[in-house]
């Protein structure tokens, strides 16, 4: 008889998990308020809430909002265009995820 364990991890990205206020996102980016508008105009980022008083942004925003100040500010791009590249560095990561799924799948007899 085969005897075979299997364990798994658990665990969870914390930043997911996270819910920030405006005021809070741009402490921790070091941004100003007008700025997190812009990015919300852009579709950068999509909090829940219906004005900037109300506004909640979770953890994948904090990532996003990081990314963004560093295009625009390092690279000069204007908001468009990091707009832009967002949605392609996702792409990317969707790609990659399906290429290690398809990878770690048996092949087919």
């Amino acid at each position: 008889m085969n005897d075979t364990k299997s364990s798994s991890l658990r665990g969870s990205v914390v930043e997911e998990e996270v819910t920030l206020t405006t005021v809070e996102l741009c402490r921790a980016c070091n941004a100003n308020e007008s700025h997190i508008e812009l990015w919300v105009s852009e579709g950068v980022l999509q909090p829940s809430g219906a004005s900037p008083d109300e506004w909640r942004f979770g953890g994948r925003s904090l990532a996003r909002m990081r990314v963004a100040t560093r295009l625009a500010r390092d690279l000069e791009i204007n908001s468009p265009g990091v707009a832009l590249a967002l949605d392609l560095l996702d792409e990317i990561e969707s790609l990659e995820a399906k290429l290690r799924r398809v990878s770690a799948r048996p092949p087919r007899p």
